[in-house]
């Protein structure tokens, strides 16, 4: 159950109706989803949230699936279920496939197992590794 409600957008104030209208019409859909209805009891964090998503999903040299893919990577790893099926979901309206999605839960899985063990045996860095 949701801390805040989700605002219907007869319940928007002004400046989220106008987030959700731009949320529309990038996104070239009437749905907007339960994270932004939950950030709009707060339309000045909306609005920010929204400009800042925009410009970081938006083009730029990683294509957008890898975008997609590497959101996947970091909101499995901060456990945050709601990113996991969000950004699964458009993922694979990218052309993620079954195979590609199996894959990167491996790596996934494979850095955790990883990450975990050089932090419990506090391996140095090589020096040849540091920028």
């Amino acid at each position: 159950m949701a801390t805040v409600p989700l605002l219907t957008d007869d319940q928007l104030s002004p400046e989220a109706a106008a987030v959700f209208a731009d949320i529309r019409a990038v996104r070239q859909t009437d749905y907007v989803n339960n994270f932004w209805r939950a950030m709009a009891n707060d339309p000045a964090t909306l609005k920010a949230t929204w400009e800042r998503l925009k410009a970081i999903m938006g083009p730029g040299a990683l294509d957008p699936l890898t975008k997609e893919m590497l959101y996947i990577a970091v909101s499995v790893a901060n456990a945050c279920e709601y990113c996991v099926h969000s950004h699964t979901a458009s993922a694979r309206a990218k052309g993620m496939s079954d195979e590609m999605y199996g894959e990167l839960l491996a790596v996934v899985g494979m850095a955790s197992q990883t990450n975990a063990l050089s932090t419990a045996m506090q391996v140095p860095v090589d020096e040849r590794f540091r920028v």
